[in-house]
């Protein structure tokens, strides 16, 4: 009934506690051993990035805004030309 409630015995306190005890030394020595097997370092890229005498690409500038061209000053078109240039056609003229 205490066990239900939350409270537990002296007991399986104490065979929790050695289990407890039991498994971290094995844990560590396992752990030991498995990072012995472990590589030391791995090639990640190709080149060393630290070596000066690495090759590179070159690098060369390309102006993000260069097809831009400005449209102002703009001179006034008749505003009825554009209009009609731009309306789609009636089905009749079709």
């Amino acid at each position: 009934m205490l066990t239900l409630s939350g409270a537990e015995s002296a007991a399986t306190t104490a065979v929790r506690g050695r289990h407890f005890r039991f498994y971290w030394p094995l844990l560590a020595l396992v752990a030991l051993a498995l990072s012995g097997c472990m590589p030391a370092t791995t090639q990640v890229a190709a080149a060393d990035p630290a070596d000066p005498a690495a090759k590179v690409a070159p690098v060369g500038y390309r102006s993000t805004i260069a097809p831009y061209t400005s449209l102002r000053p703009a001179t006034p078109a008749p505003w009825r030309g554009r209009n009609d240039a731009v309306t789609p056609q009636s089905k009749q003229d079709r």
